[in-house]
């Protein structure tokens, strides 16, 4: 309501309509506290306040930057919490549905490969489709059976034999989000099958094979594509193109020096100069108009949901679950990592969403099925 408050009084005229979207959302989050902790005390009681409080400030940002594009988010708001208080009421116990493998194989080989046949282009990733009435990102849905797949797959691991099916669906799926230029969704892909790959097997030499094979991956995609050495080029120096391929990198680098540790105010910076400001590069924004101390307790923030969701892995009941919370845990982060890491150019940029405060309803959507798995797994005793 403080966030909603400076809003509606910086309006001019006063925006009441801040006001009853700060409400609207406020009695959404009470009821879901209610929900949750009050009859699923079991549960983990952290994860729902993390997945109320990011979207909130999220909201109010793009709300700044464009009313009408709010109110779109917070229908998709309204939508993730309820199917994430929905999987919590709804759903049995989530061991029945470890036995479902192949049923996650096709799904997962479906929503990865949909782009690369019928995708459109956006912003240099074809990774879009377009079906009229609806535009989605399907490996956005991919992720979520990839996750189910490797879980039911890799709870009955002997050895090294019962690992050559999950890695060619992995090799595959990498290798659709390679041709779709997706490169950050191929980055967080591949954490997750390493993550999920040790925690199964807790053998060491998996994982630095892994980490090799991965790291020779992405030296060869380096060498064949032209879009993957662009990106390597203006990260590694993005100030002799910041007129053209590095735009974006050094406008968010301009806005984010600019907010300092306590940002310029809600409407006093310029976000406006910020390409795809409301979804990609919203992070900046913040960092301008809130500033670095903000930020910095957004990340803490990630940090805690990160870990209160390994928590529930540690204490879940059965391999299956403890690999779901596992991958949706990982997801999240790597996620948050990526594009963060993009935005101060850390690591070469890639146009994938901050989870829960950038605006878009496919991943709005994702996340909140994540986070509502891992607290349905969170409540096994």
């Amino acid at each position: 309501m403080a966030l909603f408050g400076n809003i509606a009084i910086l309006g001019d005229p006063f925006d009441v309509g801040a006001l009853i979207m700060g409400g609207v959302m406020c009695v959404l989050i009470g009821y879901a506290h209610i929900v949750v902790n009050r009859f699923f005390s079991h549960g983990d009681k952290f994860i729902v306040s993390i997945a109320s409080i990011l979207p909130v400030i999220g909201i109010a940002v793009i709300y700044r930057l464009d009313p009408a594009t709010a109110i779109k988010q917070v229908l998709w708001f309204i939508i993730g919490i309820s199917a994430y208080m929905a999987l919590v009421i709804i759903l049995p116990d989530l061991k029945r549905f470890a036995s479902l493998k192949y049923v996650y194989l096709v799904l997962t080989l479906v929503f990865m490969g949909m782009a690369t046949f019928i995708g459109k282009e956006i912003y240099g990733a074809k990774n879009w489709v377009d079906l009229g009435f609806v535009s989605f990102q399907p490996s956005e849905f991919g992720k979520i059976f990839f996750v189910f797949y490797l879980a039911s797959s890799l709870k009955n691991y002997t050895d090294l034999k019962s690992l050559v099916e999950p890695g060619a669906v992995v090799v595959i799926s990498l290798g659709f989000m390679i041709f779709q230029k997706d490169l950050g969704s191929a980055m967080i892909f591949s954490f997750i099958s390493i993550s999920m790959l040790y925690v199964a097997t807790s053998r060491l030499k998996y994982l630095l094979g892994a980490l090799g094979a991965g790291a020779l991956g992405a030296v060869a995609s380096w060498a064949i594509f032209s879009h993957i050495q662009k990106r390597v080029m203006i990260w590694r120096d993005p100030w002799p193109y910041a007129s053209n391929e590095s735009y974006q990198i050094v406008q968010g680098l301009y806005a984010i020096s600019s907010g300092g540790l306590f940002g310029s105010g809600l409407y006093q910076g310029f976000p406006g100069y910020i390409p795809v400001n409301k979804s990609d590069y919203i992070f900046a924004v913040i960092v301008e108009e809130l500033g670095v101390v903000f930020a910095l307790g957004i990340m803490v923030l990630y940090f805690i949901l990160f870990f209160r969701s390994i928590r529930a892995a540690l204490s879940a009941t059965s391999p299956f679950t403890t690999l779901l919370a596992v991958g949706f845990s990982v997801m999240i982060a790597m996620q948050v990592i990526v594009i963060i890491g993009g935005v101060y150019n850390m690591i070469p940029l890639t146009g994938i969403t901050l989870p829960l405060v950038s605006y878009g309803g496919t991943s709005m959507l994702t996340v909140f099925f994540c986070l509502g798995i891992v607290q349905k797994i969170s409540e096994e005793v």
